[in-house]
């Protein structure tokens, strides 16, 4: 890319290559914007003869038909891309979602030359007409070399993000307590219902059961029946690890065990499994308060139906520490 200075009247089409201002501040015209008919007579106007352009050359790609490209090729799901000014494509959720990225793939993809790209945060939940990411390119234009191998290497190992929508989604809870499992509902219901509401969740099946292995596992196939996207565990008591009363009604009833213990503060003590490839959720101590912990983080990924590994529980230990 070169800048020259030209006639004003030969400027049509031209990249304007910095912003020009009036004489009180106010901006006239921005860097970046192709120049116009009507932009000439403007600039006459003010008084201008003479102004500064960008002029590509024949082995660059001009910045928006760049980002375009790259925003299409780096996410899936349910998004939609919406051109900005500056060389820049939004990416918009088209329906709540939750958002999941990958992180290596993203920082490759920013150690490369001519475009950045930003992104929510993995596991977040996103509104529809959400921003849930951006991509933006040097100004002006992204040499085709470059271009190219971005492109290339989203195209052999992407996507970076997916927008994996939650609607429809339902979650099942399971107060335990064990006295009297009514006691877990009318301590922790309220919050629960709030930390649901927050998410789009007006309502789930629940059930309150002494918390032993007998009655806890009779619970859970019992919640199983109406095809949750998870079951949370509502349990006033911590656990010492599976072989607890929840830990071994979750084995009982042929329940995977994916993780104990979680890097996340509140929420250290997470027991997840899999029954049938629903996600079953023990996190005492998360329900009794409004403050974020490990069930916050993880409520979107089990909405969006998608299976979350031991390797990803592992990996929120960066951020982990939410209080």
């Amino acid at each position: 890319m070169r800048a020259q200075t030209i006639d004003v009247q030969e400027c049509t089409g031209r990249i304007l290559s910095s912003a020009i201002f009036r004489p009180g501040g106010k901006k006239l015209l921005a860097k970046g914007h192709i120049l116009r008919e009507e932009d000439i007579r403007i600039l006459q106007s003010e008084g201008m003869a003479n102004i500064w352009v960008a002029e590509l050359e024949a082995d660059e790609i001009p910045e928006d038909e760049a980002v375009c490209a790259i925003a299409g090729e780096m996410a899936c799901g349910s998004y939609e891309i919406q051109l900005a000014p500056g060389g820049r494509a939004n990416l918009l959720a088209t329906e709540n979602s939750c958002v999941l990225v990958d992180d290596d793939l993203l920082r490759q993809a920013n150690c490369t030359s001519g475009v950045v790209i930003a992104t929510a945060l993995n596991f977040s939940f996103a509104t529809a007409g959400q921003r849930i990411a951006t991509v933006k390119s040097a100004p002006f234009a992204m040499s085709k070399s470059d271009f190219e191998g971005s492109l290339n290497m989203l195209r052999d190992r992407g996507p970076i993000m997916q927008a994996r929508p939650v609607k429809g989604a339902s979650i099942a809870v399971l107060y335990t307590d064990p006295l009297n499992g009514d006691r877990a509902r009318l301590l922790f219901e309220p919050v629960l219902r709030q930390k649901l509401e927050k998410f789009g969740l007006r309502s789930q099946v629940n059930m309150a059961v002494l918390e032993n292995e007998e009655h806890v596992s009779r619970g859970l196939q019992q919640l199983l029946r109406s095809k949750p996207a998870a079951i949370l565990v509502a349990s006033t008591t911590a656990p010492a690890g599976p072989e607890d009363a929840v830990g071994q009604a979750m084995s009982k009833i042929g329940c995977e065990i994916e993780r104990f213990l979680a890097p996340v503060e509140p929420g250290n003590l997470l027991l997840m499994g899999y029954k049938d490839q629903v996600p079953i959720l023990s996190a005492p101590g998360c329900f009794r308060s409004l403050r974020p912990n490990v069930i916050d983080l993880l409520l979107p990924p089990v909405m969006a139906r998608y299976r979350i590994s031991t390797w990803e529980v592992s990996c929120l230990g960066h951020g982990g520490l939410l209080c």
